[in-house]
């Protein structure tokens, strides 16, 4: 237990977010606090929920894995963010709860539930470090 928290802590002192990642974070979320902590997986989850794959692609890797209904491939980040639209205008999202996150120095991961266009999804998501930012290095969405 206390090398996980201390894991954590070090994730998040050795790659704090982009200020740029805040700034839209902070525009877009009414609730957060300005420097309550940078729980990455906030605003991600925002955006899955709301369907906003414009705000969502701002948190793609350059390159990732990206997997959606069994059809997986690596795409540039913005061939990511046209699959994750075209995804979200065919499922259009109701809500999105992540039941569980983890992680070490570096990076972390995040699974949850996301009920769209009647259906109910499992995703997957897989964050790594790089450059004094987290970015989405893996997204996987396959149905419950």
């Amino acid at each position: 237990m206390k090398l996980t928290i201390l894991a954590i802590l070090a994730s998040l002192l050795l790659c704090p977010t982009l200020s740029a990642q805040n700034a839209v974070v902070h525009k877009t979320m009414q609730t957060s606090k300005p420097d309550s902590g940078d729980d990455v997986f906030v605003p991600i989850s925002k955006y899955i929920a709301a369907g906003n794959a414009e705000a969502l692609s701002a948190w793609f890797a350059d390159n990732l894995e990206i997997a959606v209904l069994a059809k997986e491939s690596d795409a540039s980040r913005a061939q990511a963010k046209q699959i994750v639209k075209s995804f979200f205008d065919t499922y259009t999202p109701r809500s999105f709860d992540i039941s569980h996150t983890a992680g070490r120095a570096n990076m972390k991961y995040a699974l949850g539930t996301l009920k769209a266009g009647g259906e109910i999804f499992n995703v997957t998501i897989f964050l790594t470090c790089k450059d004094d930012r987290y970015k989405i290095q893996q997204l996987k969405i396959e149905r419950f």
